[in-house]
């Protein structure tokens, strides 16, 4: 997943509005939103070359969701991170003492933003800065470093999602998430990855022959519990491949 979106309203109607965008390449093969047949609570696409998952949702309110950070200099990783959110998901540990065991382990694993949350709580977690934040009333954005690290794409989508929160549905969210528009090079981050890597990634909907927006999330949930969820799944130069709705 390399952009997430998200209002955290506590107290709200609907406290908490996400669209999100999962990046890999199209040869990974993934499975798309589904209940997990070995976990019946789990709502979520899965990763079949490891199992993980990059977004979902679980028993009790339970939400995750996962970016990585990029950094071509970081050493190979012994697990993935996919299985960071698909714990949280099928697990039952109180937010806080989750976050202790990943921080206690977070070296096995490249780089990566982690949001867990339940109806009453949002939580982020950075490996890089191995300091869980609960989060307060917002609008936020995670992209491939840290939270709200001003990137165009994250800027643009933030702004698209505060204007749409007055009556977020999931065809808004996902209008969002299929902006193609590549950002200007003089605005574009430095992080090693070279002047044309760095333009191709910084749309907020990618497309190339090789790796782009895998899928597309939109996830609205309400106080009472209810929660709206809908995945676009994308194959190479975005060709829309299906669509997934579930309301719980």
């Amino acid at each position: 997943m390399c952009l997430i979106v998200f209002a955290w309203r506590p107290g709200h109607t609907q406290p908490l509005v996400v669209a999100a965008n999962r990046d890999e390449f199209y040869a990974r093969p993934s499975l798309p939103l589904a209940q997990w047949l070995d976990v019946p609570h789990v709502y979520a696409g899965r990763d079949q070359e490891a199992g993980g998952t990059w977004l979902g949702i679980g028993a009790e309110g339970r939400f995750a969701a996962l970016t990585n950070i990029r950094d071509p200099h970081q050493p190979p990783a012994r697990k993935s991170r996919g299985e960071l959110v698909a714990r949280f998901l099928s697990g039952s540990l109180a937010i806080e003492d989750y976050l202790a065991d990943v921080n206690g382990r977070s070296i096995e694993y490249a780089g990566f933003n982690l949001l867990v949350g339940t109806q009453d709580e949002l939580w982020h977690y950075n490996a890089n800065e191995s300091t869980p934040t609960q989060l307060v009333s917002g609008v936020y954005g995670l992209s491939n470093a840290g939270l709200d690290t001003p990137w165009p794409k994250l800027l643009k989508a933030k702004a698209a999602l505060s204007e749409v929160l007055t009556d977020p549905r999931p065809e808004a969210l996902l209008a969002i998430l299929s902006d193609p528009h590549t950002a200007p090079f003089a605005d574009l981050p430095d992080t090693g990855v070279g002047l044309a890597t760095e333009s191709l990634l910084s749309s907020v909907f990618i497309a190339s022959p090789s790796y782009g927006t895998r899928a597309s999330t939109a996830l609205i949930v309400s106080a009472n519990g209810a929660r709206h969820m809908v995945e676009r799944s994308f194959g190479p130069y975005g060709g829309q491949l299906g669509e997934v709705e579930i309301k719980l």
